[in-house]
């Protein structure tokens, strides 16, 4: 009996070995296989995507990666962090059999060198050790034909898209992704964290995935020929990420946006495609996706501060 147990407790272990691996040490082909059938994989966790974004990424990996968890950090005076690199909505652990244990083994797993964690995780759960807190996406499944994804549409919504139309405003696919981030960045230097090295980034990987097919542009234009709205849309596990998003002042009372999702919805209805509108805990950008008719897909976050209390003070 006593040998049996022995014998149990030695299957368990290392069934459960999960081992903290430098960026240079991760094997790129056997990670990406793992993200690809992940029963929860997201564009994010692509190593190429990573490689794009993340200023430095190590990763938590289970056995012969069977699970992997990035960790996306840098270090700021002699300390390191882990933070949430920019157009990376969520990481977190992927694989087959994730679970509210396996992700409490993990995060138990991140080294000790990190000080300071601010992240979020695709991984619902609530966990025994450790305190997280829900965050809220907007997906909107395409599989049904446009008539009906039309129907679930608000009223609102429905005016906005009929304002534009009589206005003149056009809907242009593959429009210059330089245009799209000259717009965003224009319009969000006053309160935007994102730098024009994150734009020149966000740029390369579009201009990467728009080579194999994996990426488009649309943008709404006035009858002036003014671009008003636009966005690139990245593609991977059946999701269309609505990834980067350039919006001019002039458009936002003639429902230039609304005409450009509706394209989008009108040209990939009935196929088996989501629609993640990437969430916004920000109450008109959330209102605006769910007028489409998209729900909620939750998701979570967590804050640790282990930082020595000196330092954690002048953070504060």
């Amino acid at each position: 009996m006593f040998l049996r147990l022995i014998k149990h407790w030695l299957t368990n272990l290392t069934m459960m070995n999960i081992k903290y691996l430098t960026n240079n040490t991760i094997d790129k082909k056997k990670w990406d296989d793992c993200i690809t059938n992940a029963s929860n994989g997201l564009i994010y966790a692509y190593s190429y995507y990573l490689d794009a974004m993340a200023k430095n990424w190590d990763a938590l990996i289970l056995n012969d990666y069977e699970a992997v968890m990035p960790l996306t950090w840098n270090k700021k005076y002699g300390f390191y962090y882990i933070y949430q690199p920019f157009f990376t909505a969520s990481l977190g652990i992927f694989g087959k059999d994730i679970s509210a244990d396996l992700l409490n083994k993990f995060l138990t797993a991140i080294p000790e060198k990190f000080k300071y964690w601010d992240f979020y995780l695709s991984n619902y759960f609530s966990v025994s050790h450790f305190e997280l807190y829900k965050r809220t996406n907007y997906i909107l499944p395409l599989n049904k034909n446009y008539e009906l994804l039309f129907a679930s549409f608000r009223d609102s919504t429905k005016r906005n898209i009929k304002k534009a139309e009589q206005l003149g405003c056009i809907v242009k696919k593959e429009i210059s992704i330089e245009e799209i981030i000259m717009l965003a960045a224009e319009q969000s230097n006053k309160f935007s964290p994102v730098t024009d090295e994150d734009y020149e980034k966000i740029m390369q990987l579009y201009k990467l995935l728009h080579n194999q097919q994996k990426a488009i542009t649309y943008g709404a234009y006035s009858h002036n020929n003014e671009l008003l709205a636009s966005c690139a849309f990245f593609f991977s596990h059946e999701r269309a990420y609505y990834i980067l998003v350039g919006n001019h002042p002039n458009g936002k009372t003639i429902g230039a946006s609304h005409l450009l999702i509706n394209a989008f919805i009108k040209d990939h209805a009935g196929e088996n495609l989501l629609l993640d509108f990437e969430g916004s805990e920000i109450n008109n950008v959330a209102f605006f996706y769910s007028s489409f008719g998209a729900t909620e897909e939750k998701y979570m976050g967590i804050k640790l501060n282990k930082l020595p209390k000196l330092i954690r003070l002048l953070k504060k």
